[in-house]
């Protein structure tokens, strides 16, 4: 399964999923293993990147600085397309809301702030009318 390389398509068949619950970023000094509401762990540099659920945070004490809701872009692009991430992360910064990207083998991942979800939502699947 390679994917769709064709943007119009992609944009035209694109669909928004929002997981449910609310989820945080932080930076932990060591890893933790997957699961239990940890739901990514990415080991960078400057400290090790975790994606959890906001009840897991919590729970472990750790600082939320940012509370997103988790949308999945329901497309599958190939990991060559080009002009997927640029065309979603241009409709949000057009309407003003902050995104964080995870790229998966099968769909891309977006992470905004949990108050504006359902305008994120609304942005991105505009994007179908676009092509």
């Amino acid at each position: 399964m390679s994917g769709e390389m064709d943007l119009a398509k992609m944009l035209a068949t694109l669909k928004v999923l929002r997981r449910p619950g609310s989820f945080t970023m932080v930076s932990v000094p060591e890893p933790v293993p997957l699961g239990d509401g940890i739901e990514m762990v990415l080991n960078e540099s400057e400290g090790v990147t975790v994606v959890a659920t906001r009840a897991e945070a919590d729970r472990r004490g750790w600082p939320i600085d940012f509370e997103a809701a988790w949308l999945t872009i329901e497309v599958h692009s190939s990991l060559e397309a080009v002009g997927l991430t640029r065309a979603l992360s241009a409709a949000l910064g057009d309407a003003g809301i902050s995104c964080n990207v995870v790229a998966g083998f099968f769909h891309d991942h977006l992470l905004v702030p949990f108050d504006r979800a359902d305008e994120a939502v609304a942005a991105l699947e505009a994007l179908r009318a676009t092509v």
